[in-house]
């Protein structure tokens, strides 16, 4: 079988697998209600007070800003487990004693990313061409100018994020949950790097194309320039907005300009792509153990002793009379939840080094010395990212280590397993940002220590939650390093849990939403454990 036949089969496979998972079709349903955002207005590329007539070049622009920001971010969690997986159902074991080389797999990984993201990309591109006939601003239909921002931009982006998460899953510390959370601020610094060149209102460099992984400068800053010759008055603003933004004037845009410049940083990016890829490859153990620090540390456990170059093997007689099991008693049950509370955190906080611990105990004095205005507002926001891996593996312990059926067969699991986890999230909520709820008591401050306690129940509930219902620690993982970066530590109002300034702060909003958290936990487990 020749090298592409392989590679086309391994990449139909790995497409096939992940396009019928709910993930998918989750992060596709996500994708079309942005595209719905874009034809109601909820969604805006906006430059100061104006936006672009809605024909084909601004539809297709605007659907391909969203389509890279938002699938550049939500795609690598969709995507960021195509090695896992194999190792998982134990395929690698078989491709380990093919020929295949470690780069061949890699690139090949990258390349089935880049075919899922794709297709997500597609649909989009289908959206922006229905928006085109059903907005009908500007009837007339330019295919070119509609679909090749889509081709020029989108499609490099989706390679480079594909190329990342198989890079991330290769390196020992990334592939885990801290990599989801690095990642989001890898894309944060990416994202930000080149838009900050829009703000001086200049002309777009090479060197901004070329660090514009997304399009967003390249884009953007074309329209700015065609507006500035529309309007001298024009501020060079720009912002991709979503929400209830209301633009009061309109100009016609005609479409992207090529350039040598703009048309070979396309190209790096790919060849980028390729690149990581391969260097993923140099990482990628290959499936082999020997290679993971945790394999070889149990395979010693496992190894005989030896002397003399010979192993000694030592027999343990029977014992001499047949076990004999205590029958538990009901009683005990109702005094055993403390204990499972305990068990709980001890799983959470099992496997973190004692430098973790330092860091935690590090921010909570920080957070009893420092002024409270600086912990209210930096200090406890950074305490509560810092957990975020403990949180994430409420809901997915049992998933993951394959223990759901036992766990889930015994005497009132419901009733007693699922709150003590719960349980422990809040304890581990309550301690690592307990310098900032001590400090509100002594500062007699109700409203901002309802919010702490709001928030204190908030994050364990939306974990608990997430991790049932997909049975992943990465959903939670990614939805809630987003959701802490916009709400918290941005102080937007109806996102900020943690109730920064008096503004943002809505603890009557989250208390409703950890009890309703709290509800679809309990019937997602009830659900699981019918089928279990």
């Amino acid at each position: 079988m020749t090298s592409t036949r392989v590679l086309y089969h391994l990449v139909r496979a790995d497409f096939l697998e992940r396009v019928r998972r709910y993930s998918f079709l989750v992060t596709l349903a996500m994708a079309v209600y942005l595209g719905y955002g874009c034809f109601t207005g909820k969604v805006v590329a906006r430059l100061d007070d104006y936006r672009g007539v809605y024909n084909s070049a601004w539809l297709g622009s605007l659907m391909t800003l969203v389509a890279t920001v938002f699938l550049s971010l939500v795609g690598f969690y969709v995507v960021k487990n195509t090695i896992q997986r194999d190792q998982e159902t134990r395929v690698g074991k078989i491709l380990a004693t093919t020929p295949m080389t470690k780069s061949f797999y890699t690139v090949a990984k990258m390349i089935s990313n880049f075919a899922v993201l794709a297709a997500m990309v597609a649909v989009m591109a289908l959206v922006a061409l229905l928006m085109q006939a059903l907005k009908a601003e500007d009837p007339n239909l330019d295919l070119w100018a509609l679909l090749s921002p889509f081709v020029i931009f989108a499609l490099p982006a989706m390679a480079f994020t594909g190329a990342m998460a198989v890079l991330f899953e290769t390196l020992p510390v990334l592939r885990g949950g801290a990599g989801n959370v690095i990642y989001f601020f890898v894309w944060t610094a990416l994202l930000a790097a080149p838009v900050a060149s829009l703000d001086k209102g200049a002309t777009v460099s090479r060197a901004a194309y070329f660090s514009d992984f997304t399009g967003i400068v390249s884009i953007m800053g074309q329209m700015q320039q065609d507006l500035h010759k529309i309007d001298p008055h024009y501020t060079h603003g720009s912002a991709l907005t979503i929400g209830d933004t209301q633009t009061t004037r309109k100009f016609l845009w005609t479409g992207l300009r090529g350039s040598p410049a703009l048309y070979l940083s396309r190209v790096t990016c790919v060849l980028l792509a390729v690149g990581l890829a391969l260097l993923a490859s140099l990482f990628f153990h290959r499936f082999d153990p020997a290679r993971e620090w945790f394999s070889r540390k149990a395979r010693k456990e496992r190894e005989p002793a030896v002397a003399n170059g010979e192993p000694v093997v030592t027999f343990t007689s029977p014992p001499q009379a047949a076990a004999h099991l205590t029958p538990l008693q009901r009683s005990q049950n109702a005094a055993s939840l403390p204990r499972l509370v305990l068990a709980e955190l001890k799983l959470m906080l099992k496997g973190h080094r004692w430098w973790w611990y330092a860091v935690a105990a590090g921010l909570f004095v920080a957070s009893l010395v420092s002024p409270l205005e600086a912990t209210h507002g930096g200090i406890a926001i950074v305490a509560l990212l810092w957990p975020v891996l403990l949180w994430s593996q409420m809901g997915t312990r049992e998933a993951r280590f394959g223990t759901a059926s036992l766990i889930f067969s015994s005497e009132g699991s419901l009733w007693r397993q699922l709150p003590a986890v719960w349980l422990a999230g809040v304890v581990v909520a309550a301690v690592t940002n307990g310098g900032l709820g001590i400090r509100l008591m002594a500062a007699r401050d109700g409203h901002a220590l309802t919010a702490w306690i709001a928030c204190t129940l908030f994050v364990p509930s939306l974990a608990l939650a997430l991790g049932i219902w997909s049975g992943t620690s990465k959903t939670f993982e990614a939805v809630y390093t987003v959701w802490w970066y916009v709400g918290v530590a941005n102080h937007m109002p109806g996102m900020d849990f943690l109730g920064t300034t008096a503004e943002s702060a809505r603890p009557a909003m989250f208390l409703m939403m950890a009890a309703a958290l709290v509800v679809a936990s309990y019937l997602g487990r009830r659900a699981k454990l019918a089928y279990a």
